[in-house]
């Protein structure tokens, strides 16, 4: 036992940053956890609550001003990268930058404590341009309420927490649980995807080679963030159908020509939900399979988005 306590008091701090700031990142490894057994830990030692709380704080400040950096260089592209990491893509892409634009300086005070939103939240202010200092201050009043949650909530019920203490022979195996937790979430939360993906009627997929009388085929562009950034790609001759205007947009969908979405989404996930819409309207659609993606991939035709149809996120002034 004495191995142990010592382990944890030399390396314990090392590796609650570490947990926090991949969670801050994007990896989805719950910090949580770890820091209810800190807190916990804090009540007899070996470590303290206030240095529990302080390392946490730095070390999620570390990655979030990494998030905003990043959002900041690279805009809406991170944004994608992380929703197809998210425990919750859909919250991801739900969460619009208008939305964004007119509740982010309260959102990030409790964005932490949103699925999906939290990962999201960081490189959204850094993409509309909100000001670092304000960001900072922000930021930092919601770290400190996130991490004063779980670290004193573990150390007040840490007798309910000892079971998994004992259980936990080193602070190295706990690092190992928390891991394992993050994957089996992180693959569950996948299975749960593709099981949504077959319910309701089936969606007739093609391949990008199969696709050749250009002339009578019409493409649709279905992405939920594609549409953003200046420089962004889509296949050649396709055209932009906004997937959250749909009843407004449907309307101007061909009913001569063969019709195929595309989007990057896992299992094509936004296409297979606008087709749907779309044939209960009586159109005709098929989803390109792997979506733009698989299409690059075949060294089919691409074509910048026309600098007309970019649409600039809101800033913050």
């Amino acid at each position: 036992m004495d191995s142990i306590a010592q382990l944890a008091a030399t390396k314990g701090y090392p590796i609650l940053a570490l947990v926090v700031f991949l969670e801050a990142i994007g990896i989805p490894i719950p910090a949580s956890i770890a820091m209810l057994l800190a807190g916990a830990a804090s009540v007899k030692g070996p470590l303290h609550l206030t240095q529990v709380i302080a390392v946490s704080t730095g070390a999620l400040l570390a990655g979030d001003l990494l998030m905003y950096t990043l959002g900041r260089l690279t805009g809406w592209w991170l944004l994608g990268i992380l929703c197809r990491l998210s425990l919750n893509p859909e919250s991801c892409i739900l969460s619009s930058a208008d939305s964004f634009y007119k509740r982010g300086r309260s959102v990030l005070l409790v964005a932490k404590f949103l699925p999906g939103v939290g990962t999201m939240a960081t490189p959204l202010a850094g993409s509309m341009n909100m000001p670092l200092s304000q960001f900072f201050a922000l930021d930092l009043g919601g770290a400190l309420l996130y991490v004063s949650v779980y670290s004193v909530a573990g150390y007040v019920f840490s007798d309910f927490l000892s079971v998994i203490q004992r259980g936990v022979s080193t602070v190295g195996t706990a690092l190992g649980i928390l891991v394992a937790v993050g994957v089996v979430l992180w693959i569950g939360n996948r299975i749960r995807i593709w099981l949504g993906s077959r319910k309701g009627e089936p969606v007739e997929l093609v391949a990008p080679h199969e696709i050749q009388d250009w002339e009578n085929v019409e493409i649709l562009d279905v992405r939920s963030h594609g549409y953003y950034d200046s420089g962004s790609m889509r296949i050649k001759g396709s055209r932009r159908l906004e997937p959250n205007a749909l009843q407004c947009q449907a309307s101007t969908v061909s009913r001569q020509k063969e019709v195929v979405l595309y989007c990057t989404c896992v299992k094509e996930a936004t296409a297979v939900q606008v087709a749907r819409g779309l044939r209960q309207r009586g159109i005709a659609v098929k989803v390109l399979a792997g979506g733009l993606r698989a299409w690059q991939k075949a060294g089919m035709p691409i074509e910048p988005v026309p600098a007309g149809e970019v649409v600039p996120l809101p800033k913050f002034s």
